[in-house]
């Protein structure tokens, strides 16, 4: 089986989340794409939206899409989960031929900087997604590279939001937990 690999922190989600998991699912060739929100990223000290809610939401925006599965194996855990734990854990339950292992360009800069980051380069093929049409380089890794024509991100959302930039089908949901805040 191939499979992508679909991680952040989804705080919020957003069309640039979509447009990634429709990208991944039309040009690489899988067999399915595991979306897996963080409870937190190992390089931030806080979320916004709780790692229950982003979990509710990255589900309602992909449950009836083909190919994907969305794993709560890391909001489980209840603590920062380095990747490579979660390919560990996924290549466990799935007989995995190849991994792809999607990642914004902005991630790109500190790859190095991952856990275990010599073994992560040799079990994945990391697919580089970009936001502003610059292909990003890093001589360490070998990448796929991709560009998006949007350019919105979750923090930038986090500071105004936006509606336009909230996926149709989670609008209204997003719109309640804002009220609350």
């Amino acid at each position: 089986m191939n499979i992508a690999i679909f991680g952040g922190s989804f705080d919020p989600p957003h069309i640039g989340h979509e447009q990634i998991v429709n990208l991944a699912i039309k040009e690489l060739n899988i067999d399915r794409l595991v979306i897996i929100p963080t409870y937190l990223n190992p390089f931030k000290e806080e979320y916004y939206l709780s790692p229950k809610i982003r979990l509710e939401l990255i589900s309602l925006l992909f449950e009836k899409t083909n190919k994907v599965e969305v794993c709560d194996y890391e909001v489980k855990q209840k603590d920062k989960i380095p990747t490579i734990q979660t390919i560990n854990y996924l290549k466990s339950i799935y007989d995995i031929k190849k991994i792809y292992l999607i990642i914004g360009a902005d991630n790109l800069k500190n790859i190095h900087l991952w856990y275990n980051y010599d073994k992560l380069k040799d079990l994945v093929q990391f697919v580089v997604i970009s936001r502003d049409n610059h292909i990003q380089k890093n001589d360490l890794i070998n990448t796929v590279n991709y560009t998006l024509d949007i350019d919105v991100s979750s923090s930038q959302l986090r500071e105004k939001m936006e509606l336009k930039y909230i996926p149709i089908k989670i609008q209204e949901k997003v719109k309640e937990i804002w009220k609350k805040d």
